[in-house]
């Protein structure tokens, strides 16, 4: 993908993520609202924080630490963290090298982020360094059906021009197996589709907490 057709696509995926915020936070709230339950005020961290979809589940008196690498996002979620009065300091920054020091934030949040990342096990050593010892990691993501599915035969035949429109995202990915093995201490998973989901490929999901 050359520069200028990536530029479109994040441009793109700005625009659409902006239309789209009040159905996908419908699609995802009883995921979210488990994922994020117990998250208490302090430094929090949302790596592909977007425009600020999450915002509403931020505790007040929180400081926010955004990781978004896709400067198209970045106008809306300033925007955004205005309008919900967050404490925002936004980082240009891959997943995979966050400028934050060891044992340094409360908690990490994600959703619907470790599917499109190059390493998400990179992205998971990471969270791991910048979170204080009891610290969580709190997520939302969809996931690969079974193999021998129906479903998981429709991931593998959307999978790259989904991938294309959509910076990377992999509709087969394993999710639960890669935070399993990324050294938490303790890791909770829920699995349930999403409701009400037009996006038949990727309504499979999961939230989960994972403990430093």
């Amino acid at each position: 993908m050359n520069t200028q057709t990536s530029s479109r696509i994040s441009r793109f995926n700005a625009w659409f993520f902006d239309v789209v915020d009040c159905y996908s936070n419908h699609v995802a709230h009883v995921h979210k609202q488990n994922a994020f339950k117990g998250l208490r005020a302090g430094t929090v961290v949302e790596i592909g924080a977007g425009i600020g979809a999450n915002f509403r589940y931020i505790p007040e008196g929180s400081r926010l630490i955004a990781v978004e690498p896709n400067a198209a996002m970045h106008t809306r979620l300033q925007r955004n963290a205005a309008a919900r009065k967050v404490d925002l300091e936004l980082l240009a920054s891959p997943g995979e090298d966050i400028p934050l020091a060891d044992d340094s934030v409360d908690d990490v949040i994600a959703t619907l982020v470790l599917c499109t990342v190059t390493d998400p096990e990179k992205v998971l050593t990471e969270i791991r360094r910048i979170l204080r010892p009891g610290g969580t990691f709190r997520f939302v993501e969809h996931i690969a059906a079974r193999p021998t599915s129906p479903r998981r035969w429709i991931q593998w035949l959307v999978a790259r021009p989904w991938a294309w429109l959509f910076e990377g995202c992999d509709t087969q990915r394993d999710t639960v197996s890669a935070v399993a093995d990324a050294g938490f201490s303790t890791v909770t998973v829920e699995s349930k589709r999403f409701r009400h989901s037009v996006f038949f490929p990727v309504n499979l999901a999961i939230w989960g907490v994972a403990r430093a």
